[in-house]
């Protein structure tokens, strides 16, 4: 789907910062930055991915921040068949 789909069905943007330690270096945390419009209050998207993180990625995770946005609600959006020009 396109984004304007997705934001008149109720996503948002969401972007979370995910900081994680080097597998060789535990001490030195690095972050990673992840966005895609997602669903909120379940978030299934991002918890997908955190899934997939640590099952695939050596880099064991420290903390995830995240924000979420709702965009365009279907109220908020008009769709304009037409034009009227008055000169």
């Amino acid at each position: 789907m396109r984004e304007t789909e997705l934001m008149l069905r109720g996503y948002g943007l969401t972007t979370a910062e995910i900081f994680y330690r080097l597998p060789d270096y535990q001490n030195v945390l690095q972050s990673f930055i992840w966005q895609e419009y997602d669903l909120a209050p379940d978030h299934p998207k991002l918890f997908a991915f955190i899934e997939f993180w640590q099952e695939e990625i050596e880099g064991p995770l420290h903390s995830v921040r995240f924000a979420h946005r709702k965009m365009l609600g279907a109220g908020e959006w008009r769709n304009v068949v037409g034009e009227l020009r008055y000169c």
